[in-house]
């Protein structure tokens, strides 16, 4: 599968974005991670076919990932952005099911879209 991720842009804290990935696939299995320079990828949200979702704890409450029902469309819906939110987000996805936030957990992989928030 290929992924191709949208949506991404430059905010003022306190703002909102709506990321987008589609896939050229269905998949079990759906994540949003994140990489700021010289720091490993972060894994942000993910979604499962079932609709359990993870979400790392510096998110919770502020970020919403969805999918469509063909299970090739995901979403991040990302409010009361942050300065420390900014960073080149991908979108990942797996046929498994059960993933972790765990960037080697994932196999498929998009080619990243840049989130950049100001003070």
């Amino acid at each position: 599968a290929q992924l191709m991720e949208s949506g991404g842009g430059s905010v003022q804290a306190g703002g909102s974005l709506r990321l987008s990935c589609e896939a050229t696939a269905p998949a079990n299995s759906m994540a949003w991670f994140r990489q700021t320079p010289g720091h490993q990828r972060e894994g942000v949200a993910l979604i499962e076919r079932d609709g359990r979702t993870l979400y790392i704890d510096s998110v919770e409450g502020r970020f919403t990932i969805s999918q469509l029902n063909d299970k090739q469309t995901l979403y991040l819906e990302m409010n009361n952005l942050r300065p420390s939110d900014t960073g080149m987000y991908y979108c990942a996805a797996d046929w498994r099911s059960s993933r972790i936030l765990r960037e080697t957990d994932w196999f498929y992989w998009g080619q990243g879209t840049q989130v950049t928030v100001t003070q």
